[in-house]
């Protein structure tokens, strides 16, 4: 039987008698942690409110399972042992619980329950999970710490049997456990590849697999719909086109000027500011790597919103190893911020992270409010505003003229999303002179090319083409948010101020990465948010907002997944 493809996949209803079968012959016939029955089942209150089983078949025959219990649940089963005051772990929006990690007594041995273990780790890292809870029994915890978890000092008895309780922050690597299943002929059926396709920053794209990455499908780019990632549905104003083609050679052969000085002094005369306080960078990604790499610490403490773009929890936790927490928003609050709520906390951080309008939740706080936060923290704690998506709401509503009132404020903006430059990479910090100046040291000679100095200069020089692009962004993006209310299985669809929306999918449906990966079937390209933050619960993906063509491509999908 160990020779045969083991199928894993995520639990259906079918999958209940048997699972409550091998609980009661493991934990109550075998262990004694519970009283057998005549039903010669076992469960429990969670397996109705939403409990996750994962499970192991080999050669059609049930092998194990792991059960999972997401945050929006709202209980554990290790309620039942400890108090939240005693494991403050539980109250976070990020936190789940892996739990009855269970094989046949034929597979004892075997790395079904490697498997089931690795499994589970990848389905709550594709919720957003972000830390691990667990009871693993005393003396049998090794495969609960091969995930990251290790015991809080806390042992509990159920029945006959004694518990560690455990809890650990998710270990993204795993790569012990992958190569005990990668030996396995293996038939993962569960919504995300078996493992992490790489090791940085989570990002949309995945639309650029249908055209190549090499670029030798180049000629399928009118054929997929590329509503994954935000670049813009129009092209660069007429003048930048015509500065990228007129002598395309001239532009690929030639060393651009050193400092982009004429960007820079672009981006000052249109902004209003000083060149002195301007500072660039292939693209907002460079600036924050670079800025944040310069500005902070391990020791550092940073404040994030959640959900917001993922680069920053990237670059402060994992890059330079910062204490990071966050500031959670909610669907039930519109994925509104409170601004007094966030005032209150922000003071005792070194670095608050602002994205306005926000991605993804196209969430945007008008700026006497931005004014607001600015006024009400201390000298030592900067504010970075990102406003790559700040022209859709109008420029009058930046916050660069608080830098100007609060030096401890600094705005980045991206030419990628706004101006139609995404394959360009460029953008510009305004910050305090100092800031800017030490900045510029870190910044490598030649940091803009050519054709995106080219491209950066005609764009800003034509603010009434891209003010009449905008507008119709919001036209199309109303369009598309009507006609996809009207399709069933579609639980909210919430606007958002910017080149975006998101979809929220019904908690009794399929989740977001079943239809995204739906769609895919027609060369329409969505983004799953369920890996970003375990607040949209698996349910929710945005949306690019394109043409009238390709909105209707959209839709037609949709429609087809959800009857799926």
């Amino acid at each position: 039987m160990t020779n045969q493809r083991v199928e894993l996949r995520e639990g259906v209803p079918g999958d209940r008698e048997w699972i409550y079968r091998l609980r009661h012959r493991v934990y109550g016939a075998e262990l004694g942690q519970h009283e057998t029955n005549a039903a010669g089942e076992l469960r429990d209150a969670l397996d109705a409110l939403g409990l996750v089983y994962l499970v192991a078949v080999r050669g059609g025959v049930p092998a194990g399972f792991v059960s999972i219990t997401p945050p929006w649940v709202g209980r554990w089963s290790l309620d039942k042992y400890v108090t939240r005051a005693e494991l403050p772990v539980l109250d976070e929006h990020d936190t789940f619980e892996v739990r009855l990690l269970t094989v046949t007594p034929e597979e004892r041995g075997t790395s079904i329950a490697a498997l089931l273990m690795y499994a589970a780790t990848r389905w709550v890292e594709s919720r957003g999970a972000r830390r691990v809870v667990g009871m693993g029994r005393t003396g049998l915890t090794a495969m609960y710490r091969s995930i990251g978890l290790h015991p809080v000092g806390r042992r509990v008895r159920s029945g006959r049997v004694d518990y560690e309780i455990m809890s650990g922050a998710l270990d993204q690597a795993n790569a012990r456990a992958f190569r005990q299943v990668d030996r396995l002929d293996l038939d993962w059926r569960l919504d995300m590849p078996p493992a992490r396709e790489h090791d940085g920053c989570e990002h949309g794209g995945a639309s650029f697999r249908a055209i190549g990455t090499d670029l030798s499908g180049v000629h399928r780019r009118d054929s997929v719909v590329t509503a994954d990632v935000l670049d813009a549905w129009f092209d660069p104003a007429p003048d930048v086109v015509t500065a990228l083609t007129t002598d395309a050679g001239w532009l690929a052969r030639t060393s651009p000027p050193v400092a982009s000085d004429g960007v820079q002094h672009e981006v000052a005369f249109r902004r209003g500011v000083p060149a002195t306080t301007v500072s660039l960078g292939a693209g907002s990604s460079d600036l924050i790597f670079r800025a944040f790499r310069e500005w902070l610490r391990p020791e550092s403490r940073v404040l994030l919103v959640e959900p917001s773009y993922g680069e920053y929890a990237h670059v402060t936790a994992r890059v330079v190893g910062c204490v990071v927490d966050r500031f959670a928003v909610h669907r039930r609050d519109g994925w509104e911020i409170d601004v007094d709520r966030l005032i209150a906390r922000a003071g005792a951080y070194d670095l608050v992270v602002l994205v306005n309008p926000n991605n993804p939740t196209g969430r945007h706080l008008p700026l006497a409010e931005v004014r607001r936060i600015a006024a009400a923290l201390p000298s030592r704690t900067r504010l970075w505003v990102d406003e790559a998506y700040i022209g859709y709401v109008g420029l009058d509503e930046s916050a660069v003229p608080l830098v100007g009132e609060f030096p401890q404020v600094a705005v980045c903006t991206s030419l990628s999303k706004m101006y139609a430059l995404s394959g360009a990479r460029a953008a510009y910090l305004i910050a305090d002179p100092a800031s800017t100046a030490a900045l510029r040291r870190w910044t490598p000679p030649w940091v803009l090319g050519m054709p995106a100095q080219a491209a950066a200069i005609h764009a800003l020089g034509s603010p009434e083409y891209y003010a009449t692009q905008w507008e119709r962004t919001h036209e199309l993006r109303a369009g598309l948010a009507a006609a996809l209310r009207t399709l069933p299985g579609i639980g909210e669809v919430d606007e958002s101020v910017a080149n975006y929306l998101l979809v929220t999918l019904p908690a009794d449906g399929p989740g977001a990465a079943r239809v995204v990966g739906h769609c895919r079937r027609y060369d329409v390209y969505l983004r799953d948010l369920s890996p970003m933050s375990a607040l949209f619960e698996g349910r929710t993906f945005r949306i690019a907002v394109k043409d009238a063509r390709q909105n209707e491509r959209i839709v037609g999908a949709l429609e087809k997944a959800l009857a799926g």
